[in-house]
């Protein structure tokens, strides 16, 4: 009893405290790209969509509807599910383990950073672990009595998860493999009532596939072929030091003990043992030898979170035969990765030190500067004449400067982006793809950063193949250009004539962050389609302390950029200018550039961090 109401007040106390933190911080925090999707989703209502079923848009609708046009509402049905979970774990290990167990199995969820981070974002993964929870602790409860509560408990969990993700198939088929393992569960498959549940979950897939049937299955192949590689890669080794991190390294190797013992079938794991285990190990090592094959692009750290969730609830039971000093690192750790995971989206909520990231591969760049740009294009707009049409370059803009501007219908240009992420298909549905011939002026938009640096100038020339020549554009440099946008007002009609490109720039040299003295040597290149640049100007803060004079030939620059610059100054680019920053104060700063074209346009680049001693 004195374990218990410990353990209680534990739960109780740390789950108050991270699920205000993550009510603070879901409130500040910018909309990460795929949200804002999920949100545009929303406001165009239908029973599937084309990466995903029909449950994350209809909850951000719902969060919009009652809580209004704010970041907080469209999370908040999120932050609600994943406020729910650990409570249903609670009550299924509890079920079968005792109530203190059941409150460490539900502590352990909200330390663990994977689900205890739960919510923050309105992602399909938060509907999907409710859905995961509730379908395990049903098949247990069948394992030892099938009765109409645990089938009924268990037909709604796998509708719960239709309706979430395609890879909720995943966690079916976990389920009938571990059922098929245990002498218990291939009873419990015998009985007419359990398939009465299966079919009920299986109906729940019919708007996903009449979605796929009616659009050439466009949905299916996105998720099961585009997207992944099928091809053998070694990325895929390093999935137990990725999991280790984000499930902390003791926790992770507890689970994985349980996992070997529930295969092992040993005197010590009862069937319910064994049959959390088993969810847990098959799904686990899924996910690893998948790893070696499937997509190694996108972020997949997530996907073995239904299986920790199986597991966790076994944990506290191995715990219990570990060393108090051992346990203790145990939670320990977890509860430094709980705070290390949320202080991560506490610093990318705050601007000031979202912009201390800029330059540094940790920059968050899908979660930064949508608010400026959007007030960029409120202002731009108000320079232009009525009836001005806004035009994204891709899903990721269009989404985020949408969900910005409180309009879900902005029309988006075809993008490597729109099909890398099975996007596209929903963009022509809608009806919101656009070929870029115009009847109006248009305001185009585009991400200059969400294109490879190599790939930037061949995508600009794309661009003048789709719009036409493109005006001089107006720089929007967000986070010292870690994320950079440019806005092109273009006519209503297409003008004739060569396309004039944006800038492309480089400093070679010094690197980000290097430090350097008060006189030190900057060299780069800048390249500009059909009229040149005529002056190049490093700057300081924003201040100019050098002009480039005179440009040398960078062969190598052709191979870079693929033969494509059309600058007839090629291969004669290249500056390298001595800087002296006088009586700079030492300590960091930024170093970028200012480039003049032939045609008299000015370009602000991005700028790098280098430290002044």
């Amino acid at each position: 009893m004195e374990e218990e109401q410990r353990a209680r007040r534990w739960f109780l106390a740390v789950w108050t405290i991270v699920t205000v933190v993550k009510i603070a911080i879901a409130a500040r925090l910018p909309l990460f790209v795929d949200e804002a999707f999920y949100w545009q989703e929303g406001q165009h209502l239908a029973a599937a969509y084309s990466d995903l079923p029909g449950l994350t848009a209809w909850l951000t609708r719902l969060g919009t509807e009652f809580g209004g046009h704010h970041v907080l509402a469209v999370r908040a049905p999120f932050l609600l599910l994943a406020a729910v979970l650990p409570w249903l774990v609670a009550r299924s290990a509890a079920h079968w383990f005792g109530a203190a167990v059941g409150w460490q199995a539900a502590l352990l969820t909200v330390l663990m950073p994977l689900s205890g981070t739960l919510g923050l974002l309105a992602l399909p993964d938060v509907p999907m672990a409710v859905a995961t929870v509730l379908c395990a602790d049903a098949g247990a409860r069948l394992l030892r009595e099938v009765d109409a509560m645990s089938a009924t408990e268990l037909a709604f969990g796998l509708m719960l998860g239709a309706l979430s993700h395609y890879r909720f198939v995943g966690v079916i088929g976990v389920g009938l493999v571990a059922l098929l393992w245990l002498p218990e569960g291939r009873k419990v498959l015998r009985d007419a009532r359990v398939w009465v549940a299966l079919a009920v979950g299986l109906l729940a897939w019919a708007p996903l596939l009449a979605w796929n049937l009616e659009y050439a299955d466009a949905g299916l192949r996105f998720q099961l072929l585009d997207r992944h590689p099928w091809a053998f890669h070694g990325d895929g080794a390093r999935f137990l030091l990725v999991q280790a991190a984000m499930v902390t390294p003791l926790l992770f190797w507890a689970m994985l003990v349980v996992s070997l013992r529930g295969l092992r079938g040993g005197k010590e794991a009862g069937t319910a043992w064994r049959y959390f285990a088993l969810l847990g190990a098959i799904s686990t090592l899924g996910f690893f030898l998948i790893g070696f094959f499937a997509d190694n692009e996108r972020v997949s750290f997530h996907w073995p979170l239904p299986g920790y969730l199986a597991l966790v609830v076994v944990v506290p039971l191995l715990l219990r035969a570990w060393s108090p000093v051992r346990r203790k690192a145990t939670w320990g750790l977890a509860g430094i990765g709980a705070m290390l995971m949320l202080g991560y989206y506490v610093v990318v909520s705050l601007p000031g030190l979202r912009t201390q990231m800029a330059g540094s591969k940790y920059y968050p760049e899908n979660f930064a500067g949508w608010d400026t740009l959007a007030a960029e294009v409120r202002k731009a707009q108000a320079g232009l004449p009525e009836g001005t049409v806004l035009l994204a370059d891709s899903f990721k803009t269009g989404a985020e400067l949408g969900f910005a501007l409180g309009d879900a219908d902005i029309p988006t240009l075809d993008h490597p982006l729109n099909r890398k992420h099975g996007r596209a298909p929903q963009l022509q549905l809608w009806g919101l793809e656009h070929d870029g011939k115009r009847s109006a002026p248009t305001l185009l938009v585009v991400a200059a950063t969400d294109v490879k640096f190599s790939a930037l100038l061949a995508h600009y020339q794309r661009l003048c193949a789709v719009v036409g020549p493109l005006p001089p554009a107006k720089a929007v440099n967000i986070d010292h250009g870690a994320r950079r946008f440019l806005l092109f007002a273009l006519p209503a009609q297409t003008a004739g004539g060569e396309c004039i490109t944006p800038v492309v720039a480089n400093i070679d040299m010094p690197e980000a962050g290097a430090t350097v003295g008060r006189r030190f040597s900057v060299g780069g290149w800048a390249v500009k389609d059909v009229v040149g640049v005529t002056k190049v100007e490093v700057l300081m803060d924003g201040r100019v302390v050098a002009e480039a004079k005179d440009a040398i030939a960078n062969d190598w620059l052709t191979v870079f950029l693929k033969g494509a610059s059309r600058d007839p100054r090629m291969p004669r680019v290249q500056f390298n200018v001595e800087v002296d920053v006088g009586t700079l104060p030492t300590g960091r700063h930024w170093l970028g550039l200012r480039v003049t074209g032939g045609d008299g346009s000015v370009e602000t680049w991005a700028e790098r961090p280098v430290v002044v001693q």
